[in-house]
């Protein structure tokens, strides 16, 4: 009897929604676990910090309850080096798609799926394709405007505080945008920038957050994957905006909202097109419109004109009627060098010197 590869019996089972499909030789070749999409997630680090790996478990759990066809599993805290081991015993196990959902992933990610044909990859946030390896994110960026519009229009000392992660163009991407968001709506106002080389330290996060606040910021925000600069803007009594889920809880009464992941809307459609054998290798970068990003509920205090003013500008931006990069040195740059060459900032920034 000949043996099918996975791909073959997904194909099968694709076009005919059947669960036994037949060999060549014309023998029946049933197995249980062929009836189902295998598809498997890797996270950076834990996901119960309500930051980047939690807000893509929840995608992967909107996956696990929608689609009754799919077995999904996880690994967490996994360390760039650590990866291509893991994405290689995935691809032994016979996973039908892998998802690497940190950029430091990517190099690792290529070359298991350069030796590995039979595996679909998805790479979050990476710039490398190949055919059976794609690679996605969301413009959050459009987001992170309208919080820096919100943001703008709170401040009362005109210096405002972003605790951020490292330097590389898609933090630079968000921070450029949040400072568009608040330029905007507030001509006077500063964004000062303190870098922690981490995506996740909650002990460096909180320090650089209080750093600020003793330098007079009255608003915070950050791109971290914990809520630890928020928690330090509640205790100092101060707003702040988070990022990844809602941080509702931890910003307190002074909460403004959050710029968050729906990646639901990414992984169930993808998944979806590995068991109708429609999958294709492509880059995925949508915005408000998709529903991928959004931004969270707002804060308790946060005043009606405010969120007046911010719904306005989201509708604009759906609508295509503005872009977050107009009357920026960004206006006319295309989404190659948004994605991956970014590197400068926009002039009502000002970065820490020593903290990049």
């Amino acid at each position: 009897m000949q043996q099918l590869s996975r791909r073959a019996v997904l194909q099968a089972l694709g076009a005919t929604g059947v669960t036994t499909v037949s060999g060549c030789a014309g023998d029946t070749v049933q197995s249980e676990a062929d009836e189902f999409v295998r598809a498997v997630w890797v996270f950076p680090n834990e996901i119960d910090d309500l930051g980047w790996a939690w807000a893509h478990n929840e995608g992967l759990r909107s996956v696990a309850r929608e689609l009754e066809w799919v077995r999904t599993d996880s690994a967490v805290d996994i360390k760039p080096a650590e990866s291509e081991e893991i994405f290689q015993e995935y691809v032994d196990r016979d996973y039908d798609i892998i998802f690497g959902c940190t950029f430091e992933y990517q190099d690792h990610m290529r070359r298991v799926a350069a030796d590995a044909p039979d595996t679909y990859f998805e790479h979050c946030t990476g710039y490398v394709t190949r055919e059976n390896m794609g690679r996605y994110m969301g413009r959050i960026y459009q987001a992170r405007y309208l919080a820096g519009q919100a943001a703008g229009l709170l401040t009362e000392t005109d210096l405002l505080g972003y605790v951020a992660a490292k330097s590389i163009t898609e933090v630079i991407r968000g921070i450029n945008a949040y400072a568009l968001g608040v330029a905007s709506v507030n001509s006077s106002a500063t964004i000062r920038v303190q870098y922690t080389d981490s995506w996740y330290d909650p002990d460096a996060e909180t320090e650089a957050a209080t750093k600020l606040i003793s330098e007079g910021v009255d608003v915070m925000a950050q791109h971290q994957n914990s809520a630890a600069a928020v928690t330090a803007a509640r205790e100092a009594n101060i707003w702040a905006t988070g990022y990844n889920s809602s941080m509702a809880t931890q910003g307190g009464v002074h909460y403004i909202t959050s710029p968050i992941w729906h990646w639901d809307n990414f992984y169930i459609p993808t998944v979806r097109a590995v068991r109708n054998n429609s999958w294709e290798s492509d880059f995925y970068w949508k915005g408000l419109a998709s529903g991928i990003c959004s931004l969270d509920d707002w804060g308790p205090q946060v005043p009606t004109a405010v969120k007046d003013t911010v719904a306005e500008t989201r509708q604009d931006i759906i609508n295509g009627d503005r872009t977050v990069w107009d009357n920026s040195k960004f206006a006319s740059v295309d989404d190659s060098f948004l994605f991956q060459e970014m590197d400068s900032y926009v002039p009502n920034i000002e970065v820490v010197e020593g903290s990049t």
